[in-house]
């Protein structure tokens, strides 16, 4: 179907036709450009939103938590999420509204050559048309006075009071006249052949060739919003598969939430290591010879418990009040920044051997660039010596000097804690940890509790007996308790000195225990990695003895067989291994 033939009669609506088409195109661009300052401003919030809720470095501590990590890690994902929203705003500028502000220019100027054009051949036409309405008037008029004439000529032809002059002057009138008539009928003609053949070219060829060229611009015009709509689409459907894998990246953070990995790290940061208070004796005031023993042992009992909670609730107060409590002890380590001890003999053993080997980690990472430092200074020096001019080699003597000092230094202190380590990898699990109390805690409802003078003392423990969770494998005398050891040793509870004290935490950790026989033997069914205090790594299939079976808490107490640094021995999940137990 064409335009030019069918709607040959129709120019002024073709005109607005295209004309309020522009105008539709135009308003799909103004719609591309309040999307696109949409997805700019969502873009922006998100970013502004991960930046609010990045963790505060007062936060830094909380990161060890799954549910944490978890949090960062959508906060990454949303991160990616609004620079895919950028990017879909960028694509929609470039793409889509630089492509409509080109056609729409495009199409307003084709458009405004195909209507002048046809402007023109209207005027054109019309012109001829009134050319030929006069010729037909003139050529009326012509015909009218010369049939006036010939009727003039007859009466006076036929009157015979005329003379001959007169009747010769009526035919010459006549003769003109009908001259003229004939004139303007061969002008009318030749304006009505002229009017017809422009008329059958302007319906026929002109006029439709310029309404096939709107045809074929409006036409473009609805091509172009086809493909800007599916260019729109196809620049969302671009980034699609990285926001489905934002969103899987979401999806994964949550899955790897872990609510009881999450619990064992809120023991082990908070666990005090003490037991809850036990029943307070009833005092028979009908006894006066054993109401001072009795009143000093319910104070004595009453304070420990009273440190017992603060140690709980406020652990950090009262470490620093340990610290005061050890200033005249034997121990001559000095105290590092955050109020532990040089040797880090005041954390149970497992945290004492992580911290130490971090320790020895830091030293050797300094001596080996102290190592490249040194190893350039005495190489500057040689090419000092070789060439004066370049330097004198007695500046670089100090500096040399000065990295041997450095490097000497760092050497005896990695030295130093390589000691540590030694002494701390032959120590065994605290006696006071809630897994070596295990077996002694169901004996008869009684618990032994190690002074720092290395001696035990039975209390009478009157409470029910429950066994320890799998996450209670850190040391019961933390030192996050801030209270040391154990309540026992602490001034005023009845069972030591401040000397005491002072000088038995060093010798609780060095003192040296029996090592348990094995049960048996067992073989690792999964590797298992560990987290906790008081719990051994093994590989599958890796052999190991079996010192003491399952109490009922799901962890098996093994020892490592021929290690280098001696036995090492610690807790592993039941369901891990396969006991073999001796006969």
């Amino acid at each position: 179907m064409s335009w030019g033939t069918e709607l040959w009669d129709q120019y002024d609506n073709l005109a607005i036709h295209t004309n309020k088409g522009i105008e539709f195109l135009d308003k799909y661009a103004n719609f591309i450009r309040d999307r696109l300052a949409i997805e700019t401003e969502y873009a922006t919030k998100l970013r502004r939103l991960v930046k609010n809720y990045q963790p505060k470095k007062k936060e830094e501590e909380d990161n060890e938590f799954t549910s944490c990590q978890a949090f960062r890690k959508v906060l990454n994902e949303i991160s990616d999420l609004a620079g895919q929203r950028e990017v879909v705003a960028e694509s929609l500028q470039l793409q889509i509204i630089q492509g409509i502000s080109l056609l729409s220019k495009t199409l307003r100027d084709e458009r405004k050559k195909c209507l002048s054009n046809g402007t023109y051949l209207h005027q054109n036409l019309t012109t001829q048309l009134a050319a030929l309405d006069r010729a037909k008037r003139n050529y009326e008029k012509a015909y009218r006075d010369s049939e006036k004439a010939v009727d003039n000529y007859k009466k006076a032809d036929m009157d015979l009071n005329l003379s001959r002059a007169e009747v010769e002057r009526y035919k010459n009138i006549m003769t003109a006249k009908i001259q003229q008539s004939d004139d303007a009928k061969n002008e009318y003609a030749n304006q009505l052949q002229k009017s017809n053949n422009l008329q059958q070219q302007h319906y026929h060829e002109l006029l439709p060739e310029v309404f096939n060229r709107l045809q074929e611009l409006d036409e473009k015009r609805t091509r172009g919003i086809r493909e800007f709509i599916i260019g729109a689409a196809d620049v969302e459907s671009s980034v699609a598969p990285i926001i489905a894998r934002c969103l899987e990246g979401m999806v994964k953070a949550g899955e790897s939430i872990n609510e009881k990995e999450d619990s064992y790290k809120v023991i082990e940061r908070y666990q005090s290591g003490f037991t809850p208070p036990s029943d307070i004796p009833f005092e028979d005031l009908s006894k006066l010879d054993t109401l001072d023993s009795s009143q000093e042992s319910h104070f004595n009992h009453v304070q420990s418990s009273h440190l017992t909670v603060k140690g709980t609730i406020s652990a950090n107060k009262i470490k620093k009040r340990v610290g005061i409590f050890n200033i005249f002890g034997g121990n001559k380590n000095s105290l590092t920044a955050d109020g532990q001890k040089e040797d880090f003999s005041d954390l149970p053993p497992n945290q004492r051997r992580k911290k130490l080997q971090a320790k020895i980690g830091e030293l050797q990472q300094k001596i080996q660039q102290e190592t490249a430092a040194r190893d350039g200074l005495m190489k500057m020096k040689v090419v000092y010596e070789a060439n004066s001019s370049l330097g004198n080699p007695m500046t670089v003597e100090g500096q040399l000097n000065e990295s041997e000092h450095k490097l000497e230094k760092l050497k005896m202190d990695l030295k130093k804690y390589q000691g540590y380590l030694e002494k701390a990898n032959q120590i065994p699990m605290a006696n006071n940890s809630p897994q070596a109390n295990r077996t002694s805690s169901m004996n008869n409802g009684h618990r032994s509790s190690r002074h720092s003078n290395g001696s035990t003392e039975d209390n009478n423990y009157d409470g029910d007996f429950q066994p320890d969770d799998a996450g209670s494998l850190s040391s019961s005398a933390s030192p996050e308790s801030g209270l040391g050891t154990s309540h026992t040793s602490l001034p005023g509870s009845g069972h030591g000195s401040a000397h005491e004290n002072a000088m038995g935490e060093d010798a609780y950790y060095e003192t040296e225990m029996e090592p348990l026989q094995p049960l048996g033997t067992c073989r690792a069914l999964y590797p298992f990695e560990a987290t906790s205090e008081g719990s051994i790594p093994m590989n599958e299939g890796e052999e190991l003895q079996v010192i003491e079976i399952d109490q009922g808490d799901g962890w098996t107490r093994v020892r490592r067989m021929n290690n280098s640094n001696g036995w090492d021995e610690g807790f592993v999940p039941t369901s891990y291994i396969e006991c073999t137990l001796y006969a």
